[in-house]
């Protein structure tokens, strides 16, 4: 790869990623069933109906997957904890589930790896589904409860706390577009979806706060909206995709703001008094991570209901995902991360699926070296120009479960045989250790 540790401001972490359902496997340690269980029994809802019962049996095998963190020069690691195994119905302590990461935060710090905990990365309990949900207000309320209990056990050793992993995907690609659990296409679902989760990262952060814990922030995920044409409509298009997508939780946590636009067509569907919630939301934090993939270009489809437009296929090579390639959209992101909120930056998600092969004991995986070596030099371009970017999280340290796509689609830095669970470090493992190593 085309840099070095010594590229990057001193102290700058690199890490890999993982989140609880996709690689611990859920059928262990008393945890409790999620609306993932029961979406992925739902025809054509997961490939092949695929869920997380096994995963990457992390759950049993957590001490050799950090020792591939630590033997491959990484600074630190970001993992999630799973809301169902704490709390299997959402609201009772599961002492196993405190436990199992009591043992793994230690084991960690052990390896000289910084923990990154991530609150809530969508395993959300049944018992609160079957209440409704994100779509319920009492969610968010229960969810509090959930991280003072995980904080009061975990909090005084992690490096720093995430609140909330992607809320877009949460609330809208979840609510309205119906491709993640719970699977609905329900605008008034969608609409409070996109304010509970918000209101559930702000009692979050007054909770952890009043525990006295620092370090606290949210994941947001973005998407660049390019319009596919230079033709009016599908400019204002790609503008309403970048308030539905990027600029709603972004505003919402910088200024207690919904954008305009978007606020115009989920207004008549928001809960009663939203707007009472905004200061709690936008409370300080202190810094804000970046997920970042691809762009989209957006068209236009007056024909469709609101917001009457569509992504269209764009001329860049693409992951296996079908994702364009498109580093620049970083580079873009952290500047507005940095402009909206003045905080210290991290990039908490970035990588690409590829269709590898394990063959004679190797996988070749030049792609993904190049994604890799291209989208930081994004984020050195991003430092240059004045971000306070202070890490590079990898998705995803393993091949895992990838929610609807189950296990065919392969982001990993490290191969996982699905049928016998051997891990195998690719190629790209080996080349960024050689990079952050030297």
């Amino acid at each position: 790869m085309n840099f070095t540790r010594a590229d990057f401001p001193e102290g700058f972490l690199f890490g890999a990623a993982t989140a609880a359902y996709q690689i611990e496997g859920h059928g262990f340690g008393g945890a409790g069933p999620t609306h993932w269980d029961s979406f992925s029994k739902g025809p054509g809802n997961v490939v092949r109906g695929e869920d997380g019962a096994v995963a990457c049996d992390h759950y049993h095998r957590y001490e050799a997957d950090l020792d591939l963190l630590q033997a491959g020069g990484f600074d630190a690691y970001r993992f999630s904890t799973s809301w169902a195994r704490v709390m299997p119905d959402g609201r009772t302590v599961n002492p196993e589930g405190l436990d199992f990461y009591d043992r793994l935060v230690d084991a960690t710090l052990e390896r000289g790896l910084k923990p990154f905990q991530t609150l809530y990365h969508w395993e959300l309990p049944s018992a609160l589904a079957d209440r409704g949900g994100w779509a319920n207000r009492d969610t968010a309320l229960a969810f509090a409860d959930f991280s003072e209990v995980i904080s009061a056990r975990i909090g005084d050793r992690v490096a720093s706390t995430a609140t909330i992993n992607e809320p877009w995907c949460v609330a809208w690609l979840s609510h309205y577009l119906g491709h993640h659990a719970p699977g609905l296409r329900d605008i008034r679902a969608a609409a409070r979806a996109m304010h509970h989760i918000l209101l559930a990262h702000g009692l979050a952060v007054e909770r952890l706060r009043g525990m006295g814990r620092k370090e606290l922030g949210i994941v947001l995920n973005f998407e660049r909206a390019l319009p596919a044409s230079e033709k009016a409509a599908d400019v204002r298009a790609a503008d309403l995709q970048d308030q539905i997508y990027n600029r709603w939780f972004l505003e919402a946590i910088a200024h207690g703001r919904y954008p305009e636009g978007a606020l115009e067509g989920l207004a008549p569907h928001m809960p009663q008094g939203w707007q009472d919630d905004m200061r709690l939301i936008a409370q300080p934090i202190d810094w804000v991570g970046v997920n970042y993939y691809t762009r989209s270009l957006i068209a236009a489809a007056p024909e469709t209901p609101w917001p009457s437009l569509t992504a269209v296929e764009g001329p860049l090579p693409k992951t296996q995902m079908g994702w364009e390639i498109y580093p620049e959209g970083l580079h873009h992101f952290l500047l507005r991360a940095r402009d909206a909120l003045g905080l210290p930056v991290h990039v908490t998600e970035n990588g690409m699926a590829w269709a590898d092969r394990l063959e004679d004991g190797r996988v070749a995986d030049a792609e993904r070296q190049g994604f890799v070596a291209d989208h930081l030099a994004a984020a050195r371009r991003a430092i240059a120009d004045g971000v306070d970017l202070r890490s590079f999280f990898y998705w995803s340290l393993l091949d895992n479960y990838e929610w609807a796509f189950g296990y065919e689609k392969r982001f990993g830095l490290v191969h996982v045989d699905f049928e016998t669970l051997e891990r195998t470090p690719k190629a790209s493992y080996h080349a960024l250790k050689s990079a952050i190593t030297r």
